[in-house]
């Protein structure tokens, strides 16, 4: 079943949050780039270095304005799914996918949403093993660049659709949640765009075996203001835009990090989570 509900912020909690390093992309002479398969002999896997900046991880839970997709990026929605297996590929694309492009047009007001990726993170070992399964990203970073956005809505639509859809309006935005249980280990921080200069995003190249993709990786700014949603539930949802092309003053994309919560217990159960990548169509 579908549920949209905004978890209502409370206007007199403590901002206080945590200090935790978000790993930033140090610059370098060439375009970072990285591989996502074993790259040529003598290739480096990636070019790229990173180093951690203690940033104040605030709680986006206690702001008395709650964040919105247009002015912060992101937002949170109370949203439960009919989903019980997130790893049955079947089932999720059958039940999920129609759910979260509900979610997505409801938020936004789009005409047309298209779910066209899902990536599931799990922080144990031995599930990363299986295939399809990725290790959480602790380092900041956004997934579309005005290169590759409009790349990625002609390699999902028909020729003929995307030359229609890209003279509009149109929006990469991603749905993050917890599955199996609250979120204790490695949670997700995400940057208030508008503290987030355009200048502070790095072009990268991401290589496939049959393509190019492009990503931002992003340098460090002390005037970055970094946010999160402490043990998250299964049943809120983290909405994020990875790309908007209007450019009219709304927020166009967010940072992201995983990062290592200082205040998290030793014994913390290992971060598990699906991401939901969609396009957003408006019609003019």
């Amino acid at each position: 079943m579908d549920a949209l509900t905004v978890p209502s912020p409370t206007a007199n909690a403590a901002l206080d949050g945590v200090v935790a390093p978000i790993n930033y992309l140090v610059p370098g002479a060439d375009k970072p780039f990285s591989y996502t398969y074993e790259p040529p002999p003598g290739t480096p896997w990636r070019n790229t270095v990173y180093a951690p900046f203690p940033m104040a991880v605030r709680d986006a839970r206690a702001l008395a304005a709650a964040p919105t997709l247009d002015d912060a990026g992101f937002t949170l929605v109370g949203h439960d799914s009919a989903v019980r297996d997130f790893h049955d590929e079947a089932g999720r694309r059958a039940a999920y996918d129609p759910e979260v492009e509900r979610l997505v047009a409801a938020l936004t007001g789009a005409a047309k949403v298209v779910v066209f990726d899902h990536t599931l993170r799990d922080g144990r070992l031995q599930a990363r093993a299986a295939d399809g399964v990725r290790e959480p990203v602790k380092r900041a970073h956004n997934d579309y660049t005005p290169r590759s956005a409009p790349q990625r809505v002609r390699d999902i639509l028909s020729a003929e659709e995307a030359g229609r859809r890209l003279r509009d309006r149109y929006a990469i935005v991603n749905v993050w949640r917890p599955i199996g249980g609250v979120v204790e280990e490695s949670p997700l921080a995400i940057a208030d765009a508008r503290s987030v200069a355009f200048d502070d995003f790095v072009a990268s190249d991401l290589i496939y075996r049959d393509r190019r993709g492009e990503t931002y990786g992003v340098r460090h700014n002390p005037a970055h203001r970094w946010y999160h949603y402490p043990s998250m539930r299964p049943d809120e949802a983290l909405v994020f835009k990875c790309f908007d092309s209007a450019e009219d003053g709304r927020a166009r994309w967010t940072a992201h990090a995983a990062f290592d919560d200082p205040t998290t217990s030793p014994s913390a159960a290992p971060r598990r989570s699906v991401e939901t990548r969609t396009l957003a169509f408006w019609e003019p």
